[in-house]
């Protein structure tokens, strides 16, 4: 048995890992289409190309995991990781090859980050959910932070960072991700045989509120997405270097670990609901400043409100879910969860792509920040603060 402590830092360490590939190889592949020629409206297809293999295998993920434990699951998507580094490197001079790229890299988030959030959920007592998915998501964010500091040291003061250098980087990250997915154990011989085999996807979709919280969780990870591809999109059209697109999105992520880093402690003193309506607001508010043309520091400052706001609404809807859902079928009610998020991935991006075509990125920016605050208005009913 794996000591308790090696157990969580590896566990942390493998979600820094899996988000800094993953920040920094998709900001990389839009420079890469850019460089290609791709029009800035077509970008949201690139976007949804990440989401949409993982929107099928979400699923079957979740089962995985609950029958054979996270472990192997993690392996599988570290080893896709790597897949998807080699790939972009070696077929990312055409659209095809990018989009193929994006795909890989999708399936392998999806195969760590589900056995990672399994293994969160079941291995926390009830009670301590927001501050354990708080610190996880803290540990994401904290790679998503790290990924556009590699922008920011291949770019320097070019529109167009060095994509081919990043992706040989993020090939070197990947083998050091599957490494550590040696010093991790799956909860499952801990719990014993499952007691919740015929627990399906209806029954938990019978949780009241579920709906409600998949459509927050799915929009606020969009307008995520969103930003990371769209600010360098920003950047390119109006000739910011892209050491400071680079910043924004390091500062994007810094918020958002500090919202996370909190959760327990903001979740305990002003209730989950009332702090999941606030955070989206605030980023409604801070994405639309940041695409209007702002002074360098009011960008700064709206990028940071943006972050802040956004980390709040995954780690908030992992906790509520981990607590609704029986144990031993948490892989699944984990892999619900990613697949409205994979459909949101899919679909959000492209239409408010298509939607905002002839506004350029700033309005594509706009859009989201209006769907934020839409979807803060649906979510004052959900039922999601502790009885």
């Amino acid at each position: 048995m794996i000591n308790a402590n090696r157990q969580v830092w590896a566990l942390l360490g493998h979600a820094t890992l899996t988000q800094l590939i993953t920040f920094v190889l998709r900001p990389a592949t839009t420079y890469r289409a850019l460089e290609l020629g791709v029009p800035a409206s077509w970008l949201g297809v690139l976007s949804g190309s990440f989401a949409l293999v993982p929107l099928v295998l979400a699923l079957p993920a979740g089962h995985i995991v609950d029958r054979l434990g996270e472990r192997r699951v993690m392996f599988a998507g570290s080893l896709l990781m790597c897949a998807a580094g080699t790939v972009l490197l070696a077929l990312g001079h055409t659209v095809p090859g990018l989009v193929a790229g994006s795909v890989v890299l999708g399936t392998a988030h999806l195969g760590a980050i589900v056995g990672q959030q399994a293994l969160v959920a079941n291995s926390t007592t009830t009670g301590r959910m927001d501050s354990a998915f708080g610190y996880y998501t803290f540990a994401a964010s904290l790679g998503q932070a790290a990924g556009p500091l590699m922008i920011v040291a291949f770019g320097g003061a070019q529109a167009i960072p060095d994509t081919t250098s990043i992706f040989q980087a993020g090939i070197a990250v990947a083998i050091a991700l599957f490494a550590l997915t040696f010093a991790i154990e799956s909860t499952r011989t801990e719990r014993g045989p499952a007691t919740t085999e015929n627990v399906g996807v209806r029954q938990l979709l019978r949780l009241p509120g579920l709906a409600g919280a998949l459509l927050t969780a799915c929009t606020v990870l969009a307008a995520v997405d969103i930003s990371l591809v769209y600010l360098p999109a920003l950047g390119a059209e109006r000739g910011i270097a892209s050491s400071l697109i680079g910043t924004l999105l390091v500062l994007r992520a810094a918020s958002s670990m500090a919202s996370r880093f909190f959760l327990g402690r903001l979740s305990e003193a002003i209730g989950r609901r009332r702090l999941l309506i606030l955070s989206i607001f605030g980023a409604a508010a801070g994405i639309t400043v940041a695409a209007a043309p702002v002074p360098v520091w009011l960008l700064l400052l709206a990028v940071t409100v943006a972050g802040f706001g956004l980390g709040v609404g995954q780690p908030l809807t992992m906790s509520w879910l981990a607590e609704s859902a029986p144990p031993g079928a948490r892989g699944r009610a984990m892999s619900l969860r990613l697949t409205g998020n994979r459909a949101g991935q899919v679909v959000i991006p492209g239409a408010i792509g298509m939607v905002a075509a002839g506004l350029g990125a700033a309005g594509v920016l706009w859009v989201t920040a209006a769907g934020l605050a839409l979807t803060g208005v649906l979510a004052r009913n959900l039922p999601v603060n502790r009885p």
